[in-house]
């Protein structure tokens, strides 16, 4: 778990700009004794905002819309590997005496 105060300090970014992120669902900190809280995960995603803010010039309706497709995507993921699982397992089941 990583404390807003050093969040802020490893993402280099401003609490302004972190309610912000927050407010748009950028970012989804935990809370814990009445304190927001990040995760690594967290931290590589307040990266890539700033890499596709800065760098290469997204504004923040196609921040937005890029953060909303990498979700999705790692959600597919998932579920594609979890269907992986069912079929390798019915096959070993159908294999069996």
């Amino acid at each position: 778990m990583i404390r807003e105060q050093e969040f802020l300090h490893l993402a280099q970014v401003d609490r302004a700009t972190l309610t912000v992120w927050i407010e748009e669902a950028w970012l989804a900190p935990a809370e814990r004794d009445g304190e927001r809280v990040f995760e690594e995960i967290d931290l590589a995603r307040a990266r890539l905002i700033l890499d596709l803010r800065q760098n290469m010039g997204v504004n923040d309706q196609g921040v937005g819309v890029i953060l909303h497709l990498l979700d999705q995507l790692h959600g597919l993921r998932s579920a594609m590997g979890e269907l992986l699982g069912t079929i390798r397992e019915t096959r070993a089941a159908e294999r069996e005496p």
